[in-house]
């Protein structure tokens, strides 16, 4: 039996946070609710692996779509995880940021060894990040290119 992962970060694919808190905060709290606590230096060091200033007082509210999805990949990466789930992971982001979040994710799971399991409709970001491809449809899940009866 394969023992599941404890340390593991979640992108969902429309992160949810306190509007009127600033993205630190809202880090903060989340990484108080968490069982696995990290220092707050930490939650501040993944604000700044995603390009986000954690000195910043802007609330979330005043944050583009693209600066809410780099505070999403924040929280998911704060404990360190092994295992990382990303939904839709570039939603939002413009093509800099794009290419830039593609080689964080290359160089978390290159240097840092974290698996990655990637859900996107975008066929690059695919390519891009993954070692296996598999289809969800209507009779399953099936690897990519494989033939189903």
């Amino acid at each position: 039996m394969h023992k599941f992962p404890e340390k593991l970060g979640i992108l969902i694919e429309n992160p949810g946070f306190i509007p009127h808190y600033s993205g630190i905060k809202n880090l903060k709290i989340l990484n108080g609710m968490s069982k696995m606590k990290v220092p707050i230096e930490q939650v501040r060091a993944a604000m700044i692996q995603v390009g986000l200033d954690p000195n910043s007082k802007k609330h979330v509210k005043n944050y583009s779509l693209g600066m809410r999805q780099k505070l999403g990949i924040a929280q998911a990466i704060m404990n360190e995880p092994e295992l990382l789930i990303l939904d839709e992971p570039m939603n939002g982001l413009d093509e800099q940021s794009i290419k830039e979040m593609r080689a964080f994710f290359l160089r978390l799971r290159e240097e840092k060894q974290v698996t990655l399991l990637v859900a996107s409709h975008n066929k690059e970001d695919l390519e891009v990040l993954c070692d296996e491809l598999f289809e969800v449809h209507d009779k399953g899940v099936r690897r990519k290119g494989e033939v189903t009866a």
